[in-house]
């Protein structure tokens, strides 16, 4: 078996501890309260499915018209997201993809040969590990450091650069830790990369959803590094299963057009978002001005619920967030994560997920999303401070 298939999907994969427990409650029929819900299509919002049906039912559907970076009315309509956004995109520096996922995939390919480093931040969301391990990249982390809010621990990335990095992933703003990239820090990135010869990849697909309601500024417009910036439907406007994303290519003009050039080439080979979506790419990006709203509100309710019942105990805080849907909460060290987040689900009936699922460095983190249906996320809350408290 082992001679069979490539190193490259090696993988554990028998399920976890924490994810057979999870089996075994619902194997035993017992509800659950699920606090890391993250897919906005079951999480109770209103959509208006009358705009979105008809959209996708278009007469140009039955043409097939492949277009490497994608049907240039698509790319358009990407481009009136960022221009509502008073920021300016040339659709020619748009390349479509079916998810950030592919949009991470095409661009590590480009800037990496095999074994080559690409630097991460930690904590961040995991499937930086798989997208890394099919493309046979090595991840080089670098911490986000917490002091009354996150910050960039800058000089470990001057650490942890070498002869084989060629790139540093941002996520903008961060997941769990919904902290955004500060101008200074992206300045002293631009100056990092640019000396270095090494481009940014920034992830931005919660960049509309800063808790204060304040706009933050896109890296899709960053003209002093080579810069990928990705975004899609799943985030922006609550459609993850519409599969349309896209990146943005910027940066020193002979960098980026090489860059556009060859991804061009890639993008061709596999032609992998459908057409139909393409077409309705307009109504799909507009459905961001119905959707975020509620988003946001629900973001909001719940963040000043777990502040309300937090206030009446010690025993757990919730770390300083600005953006995105989840919430990190500091408890007590006395086990580890998983553990933890094991015996909150078979005695509380409340699924919440381990700090070591997104790669803190230390035990004493649970994360809970955001999204979830207030009721059920002031029951389960309670339910887990309880434990908490015992």
């Amino acid at each position: 078996m082992k001679r069979m298939f490539s190193r490259r999907t090696s993988w554990i994969l028998a399920p976890n501890r924490f994810t057979r427990a999870q089996q075994e409650m619902q194997t035993a029929g017992r509800e659950l309260l699920d606090l890391t819900i993250s897919n906005p299509t079951r999480a109770g919002f209103r959509y208006d499915r009358r705009a979105i049906f008809q959209a996708l039912n278009h007469p140009s559907a039955m043409d097939y018209d492949p277009q490497p970076k994608g049907l240039s009315s698509a790319r358009e309509a990407v481009a009136g997201y960022y221009r509502n956004r008073h920021e300016e995109v040339d659709p020619e520096t748009v390349i479509l993809t079916s998810s950030t996922s592919e949009g991470y995939s095409y661009v590590f390919r480009l800037l990496c040969n095999p074994e080559d480093e690409v630097l991460v931040p930690k904590p961040s969301y995991p499937l930086f590990e798989f997208l890394a391990d099919l493309q046979d990249v090595k991840l080089v982390p670098y911490p986000l450091l917490y002091d009354h809010g996150w910050q960039i621990d800058l000089p470990s990335l001057y650490k942890a650069v070498n002869n084989r990095t060629r790139a540093v992933v941002l996520v903008h703003p961060n997941n769990p830790t919904g902290s955004f990239v500060a101008e200074l820090e992206k300045t002293e990135l631009n100056n990092f990369c640019r000396e270095r010869g090494l481009a940014l990849v920034v992830d931005e697909v919660f960049l509309d959803y800063a808790h204060d309601g304040g706009a933050r500024p896109t890296f899709a417009t960053n003209s002093d590094a080579l810069t990928f910036t990705l975004s899609g439907l799943s985030k922006i406007s609550g459609l993850p299963q519409m599969k349309l994303a896209w990146m943005v290519i910027n940066g020193p003009a002979e960098q980026a057009a090489a860059a556009l050039a060859r991804l061009e080439v890639v993008a061709d080979t596999f032609l992998s978002v459908s057409t139909p979506i393409q077409l309705a790419a307009s109504t799909l990006v507009d459905q961001l001005h119905s959707i975020q709203p509620q988003l946001l509100e629900r973001v909001t309710a719940n963040l000043r619920e777990l502040d309300h019942q937090l206030a009446g105990q010690k025993t757990c805080q919730r770390l300083s967030v600005e953006g995105a849907w989840c919430a990190v909460l500091r408890v007590p060290a006395t086990q580890p994560d998983e553990d933890l987040a094991i015996e909150i689900l078979r005695k509380q009936s409340v699924l919440v997920h381990p700090g070591h699922f997104y790669d803190f460095s230390s035990d004493g983190y649970l994360i809970v999303s955001l999204i979830t249906p207030p009721d059920d996320f002031r029951k389960g809350i309670a339910k887990v401070l309880e434990r908490l408290n015992d």
